[in-house]
């Protein structure tokens, strides 16, 4: 897409894979959450490996446990993911996750240069806010939108809203992920992406992008 770097006003972060990094305790969290759900219910489910539970990151959190125990009835899956909310947020609370390198500094130094910080995140307010907080940054952001299951149900209703409630045009406000979601969110509206290369993403998930980031500092440099 043609697009100007100067023309950017506002910058729409995804959260997990672009300013942290679930990885690390993403296998015991769904571990004992699935483990609690089988002694309270008396199901037993397997726990899925690492690599089957970061291809679901980043997608809506009903699409994700409808993937990974699609046997169960939903309100029995919205245990599970209740449980996974709630053993993340104390987690990262006690320091657990991992913070990418520079995250307070580049988004206070673009905020400092009179960029809109938004969130855009398939999570939860309660992990989305928690992850912000954790790392110093939330009061940096404008008020957060999140998916209701309702108006908003897609990353890119998310972005959509932003556009509207703050009169955006399409090629105001960048995009910055690391997986199809965040992609589709920007190609939907018709916003650049900024590709963040060093998240969670396979090989080959993402088909182009107007920015390459190997580094979430790079983001600085390259809006001047």
């Amino acid at each position: 897409m043609n697009w100007n770097p100067k023309s950017i006003r506002a910058l729409a972060f995804d959260v997990d894979g672009t300013l942290f990094s679930s990885e690390g305790i993403i296998l015991e969290t769904y571990a004992e959450a699935i483990r609690l759900f089988s002694v309270s219910s008396g199901i037993p489910l397997p726990v899925p490996d690492r690599e089957r539970i970061m291809l679901e990151i980043g997608k809506p959190v009903k699409t994700i446990f409808l993937n990974l125990v699609p046997q169960l009835q939903e309100f029995q899956r919205d245990q599970i993911s209740d449980s996974v909310l709630r053993l993340l947020v104390e987690k990262i609370k006690s320091g657990a996750g991992e913070f990418y390198p520079k995250v307070k500094e580049t988004v206070l130094s673009l905020k400092r240069k009179g960029f809109r910080i938004l969130a855009a995140s398939n999570g939860r307010r309660p992990y989305v806010e928690t992850i912000l907080e954790v790392s110093g940054i939330l009061p940096l952001f404008d008020p957060i939108l999140i998916l209701d299951n309702a108006s908003l149900k897609t990353k890119g209703d998310l972005v959509a809203g932003y556009l509207k409630k703050y009169e955006l045009s399409p090629t105001d406000l960048l995009m910055i992920g690391d997986r199809s979601s965040d992609y589709d969110a920007a190609r939907e509206n018709g916003c650049p992406f900024a590709f963040c290369a060093y998240g969670h993403a396979p090989e080959g998930e993402i088909p182009d992008w107007e920015i390459s980031l190997s580094k979430l500092a790079d983001l600085d440099v390259i809006l001047g």
